[in-house]
């Protein structure tokens, strides 16, 4: 073991670590919010809440229905997806041309709402949602122990991020996505069916906080608060990127992962604020965010 900074390498890489972990969910949650916003310029304040429900349907799987990690990969972000359409469809799709505050409200209760049906039949103490067999143990690097599922969920939530990035950026898809934000009537002319597309976009976006929910379900216990514990952190990080830009999400996302790590090394009494406080800066200097457009 060696220094740096003062700093035995264990403790250092071990936050870095920490801090790689918590920046997978925000870049997994922010991008959620970040698809849903700029497609559908909702700002959906129950991102949390179905980011729950996505570790509860895992949790639920396995107790009732056998079905294992792998399984609930696909099952939860398909069953909590589905769930979103059907929000979309009976409530969000009548806020569209309404202002952001009134999407935010709506989501806020829905949120409010979901929570409460989980606290009540579940309580506020966590329910414990074993590692998958094949993820268990770790590696030892030498200057530090590497758990082998942490280190899958970091690598394989990067690998969502940038899929997902490829195909709203770089395929035919992705642009009749982008186009319809902008000009639906011309999307229209080209057949292409604007209000189903909407749906499936918003059913995605709760999707990716389903998946986030999945994996997080081994590290954290399955609970009725952890969506309301992470959703504040995840709106200032998708501010900080710029509402809207799915690679401020990604970037921002594990880019403030690591600083919040770092900075529990160096500074822990500032660990719980310092992204809002570079939310602030940015918006000073930048108010549209890193990676915004500005109007």
């Amino acid at each position: 073991m060696f220094e740096i900074f003062g700093i035995p390498s264990q403790a250092l890489f071990g936050q870095l670590l920490i801090g790689l972990i918590n920046g997978s969910f925000y870049a997994v949650l922010s991008l959620g919010l970040a698809v849903i916003f700029g497609m559908l310029n909702i700002i959906n304040f129950s991102h949390g809440a179905q980011y729950m429900m996505g570790a509860f349907c895992a949790f639920f799987l396995l107790q009732y229905l056998g079905l294992n990690y792998w399984a609930a990969l696909v099952i939860a972000p398909i069953a909590v997806g589905i769930f979103g359409i059907v929000i979309e469809r009976t409530m969000l799709q009548w806020l569209y041309k309404l202002d952001h505050l009134y999407g935010l409200l709506l989501t806020f209760g829905l949120a409010l709402i979901i929570e409460g049906v989980f606290r009540n039949y579940f309580g506020a103490s966590g329910l414990p949602y074993a590692v998958p067999e094949s993820l268990r143990g770790g590696i030892n690097l030498g200057f530090m122990f590497l758990p082998i599922y942490r280190a899958w969920v970091v690598c394989f939530s990067l690998v969502v991020c940038l899929l997902t990035w490829y195909m709203i950026e770089r395929t035919k898809l992705g642009a009749y996505l982008r186009a319809a934000t902008e000009n639906p009537t011309i999307v229209r002319s080209f057949g292409v069916n604007v209000p189903r597309m909407i749906t499936l976009t918003y059913g995605f976006g709760v999707g990716l906080a389903a998946l986030a929910g999945v994996m997080a379900a081994p590290i954290y216990n399955v609970s009725p608060q952890m969506g309301a514990d992470l959703i504040i952190v995840v709106f200032a990080v998708v501010v900080i990127g710029g509402m809207g830009s799915i690679m401020g999400a990604i970037v921002t996302g594990f880019g403030l992962g690591v600083i919040e790590g770092l900075t529990k090394v160096f500074f822990p009494e500032a660990s719980n604020t310092v992204i809002f406080v570079i939310m602030a800066i940015v918006l000073l200097v930048r108010p549209a965010g890193l990676f915004g457009r500005r109007a």
